[in-house]
């Protein structure tokens, strides 16, 4: 018998910084070889409620999707570099909630977002080695942009781009 699971999304405020500073850490204590940003930037001298505020006060959209009920993940969505472009960041999802379309969820609320920005495109990048989040976005429409890019740490990264469909007018 398979088990009926509920997924929801929240968006966050700058209220919301603790909820986003339990889950980034998290992140990049589990995966931390997934983000350009390591765990002792954001822990000691860099864990200050100001900094997790501005953060999600960024312009773009915060998101956490919740699974029965318990945050299980968590994407943003911002402006691109380009005039046309969104981007893609700080995509997790926790272990035991992969699987059940928390990051599918995630994914489709960013395009939504983007899309209704008026963007044509949106990008992301994605660590070279990291097969399981590419999958998930190949899975998701997007494509090999063909660029490849350093992480802060130097580390390879790759791009990837989807076009949106044009927002309801």
């Amino acid at each position: 018998m398979t088990e009926l699971r509920t997924t929801a999304l929240r968006t966050l405020t700058p209220e919301d910084w603790r909820l986003w500073r339990g889950l980034r850490l998290t992140a990049l204590a589990e995966a931390p070889g997934a983000f350009g940003s390591r765990l002792a930037d954001w822990q000691g001298a860099g864990d200050r409620e100001e900094r997790w505020r501005d953060r999600l006060a960024t312009p773009g959209t915060h998101l956490v999707a919740e699974l029965d009920g318990v945050p299980a993940g968590m994407a943003s969505g911002v402006p691109g570099e380009h005039p046309g472009t969104a981007e893609l960041i700080s995509m997790w999802v926790a272990r035991d909630a992969r699987g059940h379309g928390v990051g599918d969820l995630l994914i489709r609320a960013v395009e939504t977002w983007a899309a209704g920005t008026g963007a044509a495109v949106l990008t992301l990048a994605v660590a070279d080695g990291n097969e399981p989040a590419a999958a998930l976005y190949r899975r998701n429409g997007f494509e090999d942009s063909g660029e490849r890019g350093l992480m802060p740490d130097g580390r390879p990264e790759r791009f990837m781009a989807k076009r949106l469909p044009a927002a309801p007018v």
